[in-house]
């Protein structure tokens, strides 16, 4: 049984116990990985997020131009409900590799890492490796629109390696975040001097209730080549910390859509922009580039069918290739399964993070051609 000493385990733990929860700086993660990118090109993004977090993205190639790129993201969710640390790496007596970051992404990302490694050096060799995959897609959309490096290489392809169980997916859905804001008057509930922010969501929550409705009733906001065929349309509420005996000055209203590339979202978008105008809210919206989806015929689908053995398929949440597409087409393909992320069990079977070294290695190996 693979222990900790393995390569891709050793580098996985290591990155796992860095802290890079998307609202903190992924830096100390970056500085890692570099360590591992001795002989390679390198550039580095920095950017400050909208909160004032510095933030990093590295494009790193060695060899010839040309070729396929694997990328992978630095960045995690927060670790809401973990009972144990979710930054001590523990691989248990069942082959699986726990913390928080194990199976979305930093064991890909080693994995990566690892193939880029032992690739020839005569094989082009590039490694896209992002941040805020999780929140903005902002790492992932400058590289694509800002990394010189990478706009140089001609690539053919790039294999993001989020966990599919080493299965290839052609196309998955992107999405729109939309925030409506109700402001009120915040004052002592007891002296009916404030106004609750709050009763101005309502007529616009309503009308949100419809449009959750209508998405899973309407087949012509539906595409049947996902499962579940309807768009998610999921919504969270926000006091901003408002306590019992205080009217609410500001209501926050977050609602996640997502859809694929058979979908036209301009009904949703109406929907909701009408809403929030009609109750008087402010409304903010935050796109991911397009739904990124190949043909099922396409060489990168047709490369990642021969070299995984199993057939193409299409996946209802979203990654990186909504911005990296902007470079070269994108399949999605990686070890771990896809439900064990987001969740305080999240693992990795370490035997499938090794297996995907090689698998790696032969999709870089193909760009040689």
């Amino acid at each position: 049984m693979p222990d900790l000493t393995d390569p891709v385990l050793k580098l996985a733990a290591d990155l796992v116990a860095i802290d890079s929860r998307s609202f903190v700086s992924n830096i100390p993660v970056a500085d890692r990985i570099e360590r591992e990118l001795a002989g390679f090109d390198l550039e580095r993004l920095d950017y400050v997020d909208a909160n004032g977090v510095a933030k990093r993205a590295l494009v790193a190639h060695r060899g010839p131009k040309g070729g396929y790129a694997l990328s992978g993201h630095m960045d995690t969710v927060p670790a809401t409900g973990w009972e144990s640390d979710p930054w001590a790496p523990r691989l248990d007596e069942a082959g699986l590799l726990h913390g928080l970051g194990s199976v979305d992404m930093k064991g890909q990302v080693a994995a990566a890492i690892v193939a880029a490694q032992q690739a020839p050096t005569s094989v082009p060799v590039t490694l896209l490796i992002t941040s805020d995959e999780e929140t903005t897609k902002g790492g992932a959309a400058r590289i694509a629109k800002e990394s010189r490096l990478a706009r140089s290489l001609g690539l053919k392809g790039i294999i993001v390696a989020e966990p599919t169980s080493l299965a290839p997916v052609r196309g998955h859905r992107s999405h729109i975040a939309f925030m409506a804001i109700a402001r009120g008057v915040q004052a002592h509930s007891s002296t009916g001097k404030g106004e609750n922010a709050n009763w101005k969501l309502l007529p616009f929550l309503a009308a949100m209730r419809g449009m959750f409705d209508r998405l899973r009733s309407d087949v012509s906001l539906q595409d049947a080549d996902y499962e579940p065929p309807f768009s998610d349309f999921n919504l969270v509420l926000d006091n901003h910390g408002t306590a019992l005996n205080v009217t609410v000055a500001k209501a926050t209203a977050h609602i996640k859509f997502r859809y694929s590339a058979k979908v036209d979202p301009t009904p949703v978008v109406d929907t909701v922009r009408g809403a929030a105008k009609d109750a008087g809210l402010e409304l903010q919206e935050q796109w991911e580039g397009r739904p990124p989806e190949l043909p099922a015929d396409h060489p990168l689908v047709t490369l990642g069918i021969r070299l995984s053995g199993k057939p193409p398929r299409t996946a209802p949440y979203g990654t990186d290739a909504s911005e990296l597409q902007a470079l070269a087409p994108c399949l999605v393909l990686g070890p771990g399964d896809v439900g064990l992320a987001h969740t305080p069990r999240e693992s990795v079977r370490a035997a499938e993070l090794v297996a995907a070294v090689p698998l790696f290695a032969k999709v870089l190996a193909a760009g040689a051609g």
